[in-house]
């Protein structure tokens, strides 16, 4: 889809982009790395996409997540969450640990479920939020105040609040790795070339120059740390080898390393569930995928020009899982295993729910309709069903490997 830029008046973020301006003339070589520009738009305190008040998730918003199709997705991750209690023995408190929370409904929506249907596991509850944004974090507070109220601990709290080795639980996240900056690199003369932004106008002659936008303009460099490159070593992914074309470009999300880095040291034992839209790395280099996955959404719409709607469109990349095994794997993190959303949903009743639903007598048909149709987006294999459901255990002790039902393979 192509979309037209906006007008500076109409659609721009104009303080966004002079504070992005400001950085890129203040720093050597004026350009910055696509993930200081990524970062600053979507994640400026003040004027950055989800540092804004006005919401943009959801069915009004630019996009909406599986929480939104209703209450079935978080009740269900409630059952999954609720048998990893049971593994750990029932710790007391048992803390669960959600990361990028969006406006507070899959929390509301898991607490709940547990409330009604276990509350021996929700009376030992010790739930914690870590969110950027102050705007988001100001809707979670408010959605959990009315759903919630004071029934259970619920605690926002910055990475250096949660000392290490002190979380006895899981930390689970949904379409959180996908948002976080990335950098992007480009395989020119068999060597791997960063792609930096810098401002078209000091540009527009320039060597190396990639592409042009309205204000910003891409430009090539040698690589910003060396770890863009060390961090193929691991995948064994070589993009320098001749199977890659001239021209090949992709991104490095050297901030979910750093991601799964900090939960490592602060999970003492427990589990760690990512879900989220992805591939293995060998699937996600593949040398067919030659323009990377990055992705703009606005309005649910999606394009792939991260130049405009400043401040008003989220960018995406897709989530290299290898990668989160792998470095998991260096600090104590074994996968307990990996599967689609579909097959993990209905592994923990997903099945039983669309059957009942078509069978509730007296129900309004539209609402019957209604939820069916969200049952079925959640199983969807080109959407909601196809992502990527990534478990990980630290210091679980157990005579046998550990078997979750969500990872079991459903019988049809």
């Amino acid at each position: 889809m192509t979309l037209q830029p906006p007008t500076d008046c109409d659609d721009q973020n104009l303080i966004l982009r002079e504070l992005i301006t400001q950085q890129i003339t203040a720093s050597p070589n004026q350009r910055i790395s696509f993930a200081d520009y990524m970062n600053g738009v979507l994640y400026h305190p003040q004027q950055g996409y989800y540092a804004t008040p006005h919401t943009r998730i959801g069915a009004e918003g630019d996009f909406f997540t599986a929480p939104h199709l209703g209450a079935d997705f978080g009740e269900l991750l409630a059952e999954q969450l609720v048998e990893m209690w049971e593994i750990l023995h029932q710790p007391q408190p048992f803390t669960l640990v959600e990361m990028g929370a969006g406006q507070g409904i899959l929390a509301a929506d898991i607490l709940q479920y547990i409330q009604r249907q276990y509350p021996h596991c929700f009376e030992v509850i010790d739930y914690i939020i870590i969110e950027k944004s102050p705007a988001l974090k100001a809707e979670q507070q408010q959605k959990l105040q009315n759903t919630i109220g004071s029934a259970v601990s619920v605690r926002w709290c910055e990475w250096p609040e949660i000392p290490d080795d002190s979380i006895t639980g899981c930390f689970f996240s949904n379409e959180l790795v996908d948002a976080l900056p990335v950098h992007q690199v480009i395989v020119r003369d068999r060597q791997l070339r960063e792609l930096y932004v810098s401002l078209n106008s000091l540009n527009s002659h320039r060597e190396g120059e990639y592409s042009s936008n309205a204000y910003f303009t891409e430009i090539e460099g040698e690589l910003s740390t060396p770890q863009l490159l060390s961090y193929f070593s691991p995948l064994k992914i070589d993009l320098l080898s001749n199977i890659y074309p001239e021209g090949y470009r992709t991104e490095i999300n050297l901030a979910a390393i750093d991601w799964i880095t900090t939960i490592a040291k602060k999970l003492n034992q427990g589990f760690v569930l990512t879900i989220d839209y992805g591939y293995s790395a060998e699937r996600y280099y593949t040398p067919t995928r030659s323009s990377g996955t990055l992705q703009c959404y606005y309005q649910h719409r999606h394009h792939n020009n991260p130049y405009i709607y400043i401040g008003k469109q989220d960018i995406t990349a897709h989530v290299d899982f290898t990668a989160l095994e792998k470095q998991g794997e260096l600090l104590e993190l074994e996968i307990i295993g990996f599967t689609q959303q579909a097959l993990f949903l209905m592994a923990l009743g997903l099945g039983d729910r669309i059957a009942a639903n078509s069978q509730t007598p007296g129900q309004n048909l539209s609402e019957v309709l209604r939820r069916r149709d969200s049952l079925h987006s959640l199983i969807n294999p080109m959407g909601l069903g196809g992502f990527g459901v990534l478990i990980q255990g630290k210091r679980l002790t157990a005579s046998k490997p550990i078997q979750l039902k969500g990872l079991t393979i459903p019988q049809f």
